[in-house]
């Protein structure tokens, strides 16, 4: 039986794989709630050493997130910092966070999947940052995450003109890592999430940090970051295992130590 957070995050627990949907009808729409349900079932999540990986969709068959509930951000500053905040929250996980985008993801929606390591979509799904046509910009990320994901050229594209792409446009650009048709979007999700589940989780921790530090920094500096999350790795139990494992040709078997 699902646990619901906060009225409009539900939680699935299947293996080692937890999924968060936000089930805010009619759009899905992130508000307070939304966002403190999220940071909840990620902490859970993580909390939990048995869990590895972390997918995060939308309920229904046509919103992901149509974007910030702006009526809900009643708060000013300190509520839109909040979901920043948030975005923090997913990319600093130890877990692996796939967004699994069932349908339109506009603002504040797509900005929280930019945080996402790994974006799928199925063939409905529709992503946009229309903020400038309302006078305003994202401001969840998506001016910064955006350019870094797929190019300044085509960030610029998408956020200067405001106009929504569909999930084989996304795909092609980069956005996303996989499309597929809607009803195998919850395969698709559980595929990857029992992928990257099956990979070493120390390692898995390591690469995010190495890749989100170095993104900051000059190549020389990057590389030292890289160089000091390969050094602490090899006094883990983990890489011993691998390496073991790999010498005497069967599968791992990851302690997360």
């Amino acid at each position: 039986m699902a646990q619901v957070l906060h009225d409009v995050i539900r939680v699935e627990r299947e293996g080692a794989i937890v999924t968060l949907t936000i089930d805010h009808p009619p759009a899905n729409a992130v508000n307070g709630d939304v966002v403190n349900g999220l940071a909840e079932g990620l902490a859970s999540a993580e909390a939990d050493e048995t869990c590895r990986a972390l997918v995060i969709t939308g309920g229904g068959p046509k919103f992901f997130s149509a974007g910030a509930d702006i009526t809900g951000f009643a708060g000013g500053a300190d509520a839109i910092g909040k979901a920043t905040d948030l975005t923090l929250l997913f990319e600093a996980s130890r877990l692996p966070v796939i967004a699994a985008v069932n349908g339109i993801a506009f603002g504040g929606g797509c900005e929280l999947t930019l945080a996402c390591d790994v974006r799928l979509a199925a063939r409905t799904a529709r992503f946009g940052q229309p903020e400038i046509k309302l006078g305003i910009i994202p401001g969840w990320g998506g001016t910064q995450r955006l350019p870094r994901l797929i190019g300044t050229a085509r960030a610029t594209e998408l956020l200067l003109t405001g106009d929504p792409i569909d999930a084989e446009r996304a795909l092609a650009i980069g956005l996303v890592a996989e499309v597929v048709d809607p009803g195998e979007l919850p395969a698709a999700a559980r595929r990857w999430a029992e992928l990257l589940a099956s990979r070493a989780p120390l390692a898995v921790a390591a690469t995010k940090r190495a890749m989100r530090a170095g993104a900051q920094l000059p190549i020389a500096d990057a590389l030292k970051e890289e160089r000091n999350e390969f050094v602490a790795l090899f006094s883990t139990e983990d890489a011993q295992e691998g390496i073991a494992a790999f010498l005497q040709k069967r599968p791992p078997e990851w302690k997360g130590r």
